[in-house]
């Protein structure tokens, strides 16, 4: 007896756009794809990150222009979820469309909107989607005779050795891990927690729930009115109210020690 076929996967939607007529042809086109399981709508970016506090999204097709945070700003935000969901632009410009690019988004569609156009753009979010699921999980590091565990990271069909020591932050996504080197990024399918429990003696601390960072690469431990961040490589990385003391004890106090 053949077991019945696997049901495809199907999408939850986020669409956001401060113009009415616009954000209801989009969302009519949606609604109207079998891919989609349900869709929420924003007419801003204050008002989809209120949805994405609430509930779990996989994909979200944002406009650029939009008054108070745009849409590639509102991208660089859900970048720090720590399972972000995909994001499409659909703007009636292109001049934004090497910024997005940048950016990692899965497409970039002109207004007028058509449903075909709309249809490829969800293909591509479960293409991409398909790939993750489908990398094997990432081995136990190998450690050459440097001492240097080299970690095999896959682009392209290239499997590529990248040292943990271009590592300067990761960044959980989900069940995966994404190293942030000084030259880009790499996703592997390992947990933050299991980065965490393998890196900890490498001089790597956990400081947030989506953050694991290199001590010896932190530069800045900085007071802002929701808390403290730290600057590793450039960016600055939120720090969790938990992870907070630990932090000071392991960055403050030997430097003190160090100068006094």
């Amino acid at each position: 007896m053949t077991g019945r076929p696997a049901t495809p996967p199907r999408l939850r939607v986020l669409a956001v756009d401060d113009e009415p007529p616009a954000l209801d042809e989009l969302l009519y086109l949606l609604r109207n794809d079998p891919r989609v399981e349900y869709v929420h709508s924003a007419a801003d970016a204050a008002e989809a990150l209120r949805v994405l506090h609430e509930n779990d999204v996989d994909v979200a097709f944002l406009d650029i222009r939009m008054p108070g945070l745009d849409g590639m700003d509102l991208a660089r935000v859900l970048q720090r979820f720590a399972r972000s969901p995909a994001v499409v632009f659909v703007t009636a410009y292109d001049d934004r469309a090497a910024d997005a690019f940048d950016l990692g988004v899965v497409d970039y569609v002109r207004k007028p909107v058509r449903a075909e156009r709309i249809a490829e753009s969800l293909r591509r979010v479960l293409s991409e989607r398909a790939a993750v699921e489908d990398r094997p999980a990432a081995p136990p590091e190998a450690t050459p005779a440097g001492g240097d565990p080299m970690i095999p990271v896959e682009l392209g069909g290239v499997v590529r050795l990248l040292p943990r020591s271009s590592v300067c932050w990761v960044e959980a996504q989900g069940d995966y891990a994404r190293l942030h080197t000084t030259d880009g990024s790499h996703l592997v399918r390992v947990s933050l927690t299991q980065l965490e429990e393998r890196w900890t003696d490498a001089g790597f601390l956990r400081i947030h729930r989506s953050y694991l960072v290199r001590l010896d690469l932190v530069t800045e431990l900085r007071l802002t009115g929701s808390g403290y961040v730290v600057s590793v490589g450039g960016h600055q990385l939120p720090v969790a109210r938990r992870h907070t003391r630990v932090l000071k004890d392991r960055l403050i106090r030997p430097a003190k020690q160090h100068w006094g």
